[in-house]
C-alpha cells in the first residue's frame, strides 16, 4: 500500500492487523505516534467562567434534546494529523530530494559530486544521490556505466542493482547492463560485493560478472577507453556489443540470424559510423547496410 494511504488510514484508525504491522515498520512511526501521545496530555484551557449551580442546573432542565457522544480525541487527532502532513512535507522535500542525472543515447557527461568527486557518465546512463546528506553518506545509485574518480574520505558505495562496489578514495569504472556486471580498477582497492561473494580488486584488476557466471582478469590502460570515446571489449557478447553500438549512435540494429550470444573481443570508435561497423561486422564474418532513419542491418557474408 502506498505510505500517505498507510498513514492516512492509521490516523483514522482504519489499520487492519496487517496494515498495522507495516505501519510500525516505517522509519517516521515513532515520530507520529509521539505526536498522538503527547495529544493525550492537552489541557482545556482555564479562561472559561463556570456558572453557579442553579444556572447550570436550569441549563440542563430546558435541554432535551439528545447529545450525540463525540470522542474527546477526535480534534486532537486533528492537530496531530496537520502536524504529520506538514512534516511529511518538510522531510520529503528538504531531507530525501535525490539529484537525479541521466543521459541519453549519444550522449555523455561529467559529474562533480559535493566532495569533489569526479563521475563521467557514459551514454544512456544514469545516477541517483542525496546531496543533503553526503557529507554522512557517501552513497550513489547507477544504471548503466561510469567511471569515478572519488575523493579521497570515508567510504564510498556504488549502488546497482547488480551488486555494490565501495571504495575509501580512488578510481574505477562501472558497468552494469543486461546481465553484465563489470568493474575496473585503475586506482587504489574496490571491493566489489554481488549475491554469489565479495571480490577485493586493486590496480589493474578487472570484475566480469555474466549471468552468474564471474571471471576476473588484468587490463593494463590507464583509464577505461570509451571516455576517449572508443568502446572496448574482451570477449563480451555480441548482442552487448550492438547495443552498445546503439547507445553511442542513437541508431537501430536488425541482426536476424546471427547469433548475437558468441564473443567478442574488439573495439569501434564513437565518431564515424562505418569506421564502427566495419570494426565489428568484419572480425564476425558480416557485412552491414545503413538504412534511413538511423537503422543498420547485419547480414552474415555469403
Amino acid at each position: 500500500m502506498d505510505k500517505n494511504k498507510l498513514i492516512q488510514k492509521w490516523l483514522a484508525d482504519e489499520l487492519t492487523e496487517e496494515e498495522n504491522n507495516v505501519f510500525a515498520t516505517l522509519d517516521e512511526a515513532p515520530f507520529y505516534t509521539k505526536i498522538i501521545e503527547d495529544a493525550t496530555v492537552f489541557k482545556a484551557s482555564n479562561f472559561s467562567k463556570m456558572p453557579d449551580f442553579e444556572t447550570f442546573k436550569a441549563r440542563i432542565e430546558e435541554d432535551k434534546t439528545p447529545v450525540k457522544k463525540l470522542q474527546w480525541f477526535t480534534p486532537m487527532l486533528k492537530i496531530a494529523s496537520a502536524v504529520v502532513i506538514l512534516f511529511g512535507v518538510y522531510y520529503s522535500f528538504f531531507n530525501t530530494t535525490l539529484t537525479d542525472i541521466e543521459t541519453s543515447v549519444a550522449q555523455k557527461t561529467t559529474i562533480e559530486l559535493p566532495d569533489s568527486s569526479r563521475v563521467v557518465l557514459n551514454a544512456s546512463s544514469e545516477v541517483k544521490y542525496n546531496a543533503n546528506e553526503w557529507d554522512d553518506k557517501r552513497e550513489i545509485e547507477l544504471n548503466g556505466e561510469a567511471f569515478f574518480d572519488v575523493a579521497k574520505g570515508s567510504k564510498f558505495d556504488v549502488i546497482t542493482p547488480s551488486g555494490t562496489v565501495s571504495v575509501l578514495g580512488t578510481e574505477f569504472n562501472v558497468k552494469q547492463r543486461a546481465g553484465i556486471f563489470e568493474v575496473t580498477c585503475y586506482e587504489g582497492t574496490v571491493r566489489v560485493v554481488t549475491e554469489t561473494g565479495t571480490e577485493i580488486l586493486k590496480v589493474g584488476d578487472k570484475f566480469l560478472e555474466i549471468n552468474k557466471t564471474i571471471k576476473t582478469s588484468k587490463h593494463t590502460v590507464p583509464s577505461p577507453q570509451w571516455v576517449d570515446n572508443m568502446s572496448q571489449f574482451e570477449r563480451i557478447p555480441v548482442y552487448e556489443v550492438l547495443a552498445e553500438l546503439e547507445r553511442q549512435y542513437a541508431i537501430q540494429i536488425s541482426a536476424q540470424d546471427i547469433d548475437t550470444e558468441q564473443l567478442f573481443t574488439g573495439g569501434f570508435v564513437h565518431n564515424n559510423l562505418e569506421d564502427a561497423l566495419m570494426a565489428i561486422a568484419e572480425p564476425l564474418g558480416l557485412t552491414y547496410e545503413i538504412l534511413k532513419q538511423n537503422k543498420v542491418r547485419l547480414l552474415i557474408s555469403e
